[in-house]
């Protein structure tokens, strides 16, 4: 088979589509010759795993020395409008298509804990993962939207159907923050493709031509900038927006909390990367500041709100938006070192955290309660699982040779750089962080059994342990050896600053001939005088990575 011209990237994103509809076709996947779902694990499984290993075959023909998309696909979608199906793959965006890819067979292993209408809830993970794998391939506007958009649907049946007793409210407070941005960015998205219209005289939606042939003024670019911070600021969650997030994760089953923590999150940060700052660079310096000034509070609240629960779930839906804080900060400060942190920790977060809320799935599906109070001594009980526990919870730590602690320590080595004080602010949430996740180990797995409530616990069985056991390795594997994840990344964000720097510095160029004034040539001035941000003489990350 010639790989040059397979179409690696269309397979990724429909293949699952396609099969969530096999499993409503096919009669034999009906609730009648299928009572326990078994049939329908299997199939979804199976769709996983070959979507997961073509995934795996794209990385090895994946030119690590090639800053520019790879695998690109384009047609002709409503052509009359300048939409196409254009999508392609570069160091940005190829890590978080193999998270997406590699953490979804865990999670339809771990759907043995649903019991009720299965079929519906493997055909939602299946959409889901189209949804997510085309939200972070598409090139086009509007197909970014559309993508963007359908990854709400799965998600809202997934938290409603099969969720916890407040699943209602958390799904439509997840669905109503999520939209009202969405919204924001789609007339965003509209101005700016009438703006290139009134410029260059035809419609398109392709990012690279919007990006590069798009002249706003700097007014222009603040508002649009806004709305798509805005919805991506959401998504993240970014405080003050973040509190769907908790209720969504605690009412989710255990695999909707999965991929809420492993994926979907991302998603929120891919998009300023992607779209937000390309588009918009001057609106995007201007509010750089006061993002990552949201990021560090959110760091320090949502360790000291995770502090505060009683409830297991709750806990780590809570580290999710102090973790996810550092993601935002590092990419903020726009340099090599800390964009690069801030992209490596959102994969360890996707690992570790992913693996906590399986292990709290685990414990609920025996005893059907996630509060603290109610365990104890399990280190006795069940030491495989307390082991797992463990080595997940120092992941999420930061413990040195795990995963975490790489990302953090480029997150803040580089955010230093821009953001010294606020960086300093920051590093309180490692404290706290350990703090409160060693307090959830020593309130769960150690003390005294209560054998009344507990006496009757099981370890962690073949099926469960398949689920851990990649998660395991990967802790270790990226925690020791992050050069192969690193490499990938590099050229691609170095060519990244380049561009964005470069259009930020001409689109000054236009405004100042098409509407100078005092005012715009002091600003111009002030940016030329002060010192610039790293752009293409980035520090080598290798080199960082290695001091």
């Amino acid at each position: 088979m010639n790989f040059d011209t397979f179409p690696f990237l269309s397979s990724l994103v429909f293949l699952p589509l396609v099969g969530a509809l096999v499993l409503y076709l096919l009669p034999f996947f009906r609730p009648d010759h299928d009572e326990h779902g078994t049939l329908s694990r299997g199939f979804a499984l199976f769709v996983s795993l070959v979507v997961f290993a073509i995934s795996l075959l794209m990385l090895t023909h994946f030119d690590a020395a090639d800053s520019g998309y790879q695998f690109s696909e384009r047609a002709d979608w409503i052509p009359y409008f300048g939409i196409s199906y254009f999508v392609g793959l570069d160091g940005i965006s190829v890590w978080l298509v193999l998270l997406t890819t590699f953490l979804m067979p865990l999670v339809v292993i771990a759907s043995a804990s649903v019991h009720k209408k299965i079929r519906g809830y493997l055909a939602s993970m299946l959409v889901l993962e189209t949804a997510m794998i085309g939200t972070l391939v598409a090139l086009d506007v509007f197909l970014f939207y559309v993508f963007w958009e359908l990854m709400l649907a799965p998600m809202y049946f997934i938290i409603g159907i099969w969720g916890g007793k407040r699943r209602i409210y958390a799904t439509l407070k997840f669905v109503l923050y999520t939209v009202v941005g969405s919204l924001l960015m789609l007339v965003a998205i509209f101005y700016v493709v009438w703006r290139f219209y009134e410029q260059q005289g035809h419609l398109t939606f392709l990012l690279d031509e919007l990006q590069m042939y798009t002249n706003l003024t700097r007014k222009e670019e603040l508002w649009m900038f806004a709305a798509f911070a805005l919805a991506f600021g959401i998504k993240v969650p970014l405080f003050p927006f973040h509190t769907w997030l908790p209720d969504a994760h605690v009412e989710a089953p255990t695999g909707g909390s999965v991929v809420l923590a492993g994926v979907l999150l991302k998603m929120g940060l891919y998009g300023y990367i992607r779209f937000a700052y390309p588009l918009f660079p001057r609106a995007a310096d201007a509010f750089a500041p006061y993002i990552a000034t949201l990021a560090v509070i959110g760091i320090v609240y949502g360790a000291l709100v995770a502090w505060a629960q009683s409830d297991i779930k709750k806990l780590v839906a809570y580290s999710s938006v102090s973790h996810l804080g550092y993601c935002v900060l590092g990419f903020v400060a726009f340099n090599a070192v800390a964009t690069s942190g801030a992209m490596y920790q959102m994969l360890n977060h996707g690992i570790s955290t992913g693996a906590l809320f399986l292990l709290v799935g685990v414990l609920y599906d025996r005893k059907h309660t996630r509060l603290m109070a109610d365990y104890g001594g399990l280190a006795a009980k069940v030491p495989l699982f307390a082991f797992l526990f463990l080595v997940f919870t120092l992941s999420s730590i930061a413990l040195p040779l795990t995963n975490g602690f790489i990302g953090e320590f480029l997150i803040l080595t580089g955010s230093f750089k821009t953001f010294p004080v606020l960086t300093v602010i920051g590093t309180t949430g490692v404290v706290l962080g350990a703090v409160y996740m060693l307090t959830l180990y020593m309130k769960t797995m150690y003390g005294e059994l209560d054998e009344g409530k507990n006496g009757d616990l099981t370890d962690v069985n073949g099926r469960e342990l398949a689920t851990f056991l990649p998660l395991l390795v990967m802790v270790f594997w990226m925690g020791i050896y992050p050069q192969p994840f690193l490499s990938r990344m590099e050229p691609t964000l170095n060519a990244y600053f380049s561009a964005v720097a470069e259009r930020r510095a001409a689109l000054n160029v236009y405004e100042n001939d098409v509407a100078p004034s005092q005012d715009i040539v002091l600003e111009r001035e002030h940016q030329q005088a002060r010192p610039v941000r790293e752009s293409a003489a980035q520090p080598n990350l290798n080199r960082a990575v290695e001091g």
